[in-house]
């Protein structure tokens, strides 16, 4: 739906905080709309919810319009474009999302466009001047999400489910009452055995 990023960071603004290193700022033009993003937006959702905080206040506005700048979106489809572009890591949910898409109508970045129950979003002149004026901060932050997208990929899906399906059957088997020596022999010798295929896969 929407193309992958090749943005080039050569700004001032640092992004050293956080563990994405993304570095939140007061952006100029968002600071009466502060407190308007919910706090869930701005924490990863992927890995058992253990990401940390993801976006400082204001950057998911930019990532935002800039997706909407690129292609004039519906609010569920920016949902999936801004987790497609984190790879999966970290995606805002519609409490998030739409607070966000007001805040930008009322700036006057974008328009707003009533179909079938649905509204399109599209970037109006504004908005785009406001993206050009910030373009290397824009960039950092896809620059970051980017890397963020590359470091997701190295946890398969396949893995992380194997890994829990272990989890919970062992987790079960300790459990559900006293074990005898052969049972805790069998499980241990699965383990190790398990382990042993894994170093050689």
């Amino acid at each position: 739906m929407f193309g992958r990023h090749h943005h080039h960071f050569h700004g001032r603004h640092a992004f050293g905080r956080g563990p994405f290193g993304f570095h939140g700022h007061d952006r100029e033009g968002f600071g009466r709309g502060e407190g308007r993003e919910g706090r869930e937006g701005f924490r990863g959702r992927g890995r058992g919810g253990r990401m940390g905080r993801f976006f400082e206040q204001g950057d998911l506005r930019f990532v935002v319009l800039k997706l909407i700048a690129e292609k004039p979106a519906h609010g569920y489809e920016l949902i999936k474009a801004v987790e497609e572009a984190a790879g999966g890591a970290y995606a805002p949910s519609p409490g998030v999302i739409y607070p966000t898409l007001t805040l930008l109508e009322d700036l006057g970045y974008v328009s707003v466009s009533e179909g079938g129950g649905r509204k399109l979003y599209t970037i109006t002149p504004e908005g785009e001047a406001y993206l050009a004026d910030n373009q290397p901060m824009v960039s950092g932050l896809f620059d970051r999400m980017a890397q963020v997208a590359a470091a997701s990929a190295a946890f398969s899906p396949q893995i992380l489910r194997a890994r829990e399906n272990l989890k919970t059957a062992l987790r079960l088997k300790l459990t559900a009452g006293a074990l005898t020596a052969e049972q805790v022999k069998a499980i241990a010798d699965a383990l190790d055995a398990a382990a042993q295929a894994v170093e050689q896969a």
